[in-house]
């Protein structure tokens, strides 16, 4: 009975209620929970790579900006004999890849919470291995706003991200136009769309100790609400009976 009565008393105070069986939670997740995430995530794990997009009809300019690339890399053959810090002309391990990093550029990857919108600067690193030429190192930052839907179709929340502005640096002027398009298009085809939360885990069961069953808290929908340095998550629960 007393558990009963607190599970009870937890409802009333902390959600609002719309009518008997229908309610609503709101968890708030601000700037600091996305930090600690991130650094959890790149402490245990292996840093998010994907493919580097090369070929995308939105890439129509590649075959001309390839030989741009090209005259750059003569052009420096002449003036420079230190390119190989840059270059690396054999081109096996070069994995045309971009990785996520946690920091880099003078930058922390990071998710803000602006004016209504959510943005996310991340720093990265990749190769880019364009013919006759060999294997290009480049580094960068990458800014982004994300957008968020609930599908109800699916019951997914999901996220996709558009790229704003990308800054490369590390290619030593070596084609940073056609790398800089390959990056935006990569994470604009490689990325998106992220599934960020599955509404049914969001899903439960409270035992109702001797009133002969469960009371299932129904996760039936959610929609988001950007703050300043906050994102709310408001979570729809249907209550039922089961045994």
């Amino acid at each position: 009975m007393k558990f009963f009565l607190s599970v009870v008393l937890s409802i009333l105070l902390f959600v609002p209620m719309t009518n008997a069986q229908t309610t609503e939670v709101t968890v708030s997740l601000n700037e600091q929970f996305f930090e600690t995430l991130l650094d959890a995530i790149f402490k245990n794990f292996n840093a998010p790579e994907f493919p580097l997009a090369q070929r995308n009809s939105n890439l129509q300019n590649t075959a001309s900006e390839t030989s741009a690339v090209t005259r750059q890399f003569s052009n420096r053959i002449r003036v420079s004999s230190t390119f190989s810090e840059t270059l690396r002309l054999n081109p096996e391990g070069c994995k045309e890849t971009i990785r996520l990093l946690r920091e880099g550029s003078g930058v922390k990857t990071a998710v803000r919470f602006r004016d209504g919108k959510i943005y996310a600067p991340f720093a990265f690193a990749g190769s880019y291995n364009p013919p006759f030429i060999g294997c290009i190192d480049f580094a960068g930052l990458a800014e982004t706003s994300i957008d968020i839907e609930y599908v109800a179709q699916s019951q997914k929340l999901l996220g996709r991200v558009r790229v704003l502005n990308v800054q490369l640096d590390g290619t030593g002027g070596v084609g940073s136009s056609l790398i800089s398009k390959l990056v935006q298009n990569s994470i604009d085809k490689k990325i998106n769309p992220i599934e960020i939360l599955p509404i049914n885990k969001l899903s439960f069961v409270v035992p109702m100790q001797n009133a002969g069953g469960s009371l299932k808290m129904n996760a039936s929908g959610i929609r988001h609400e950007v703050a300043n340095g906050v994102l709310n998550l408001h979570i729809a629960y249907q209550f039922s009976k089961t045994n």
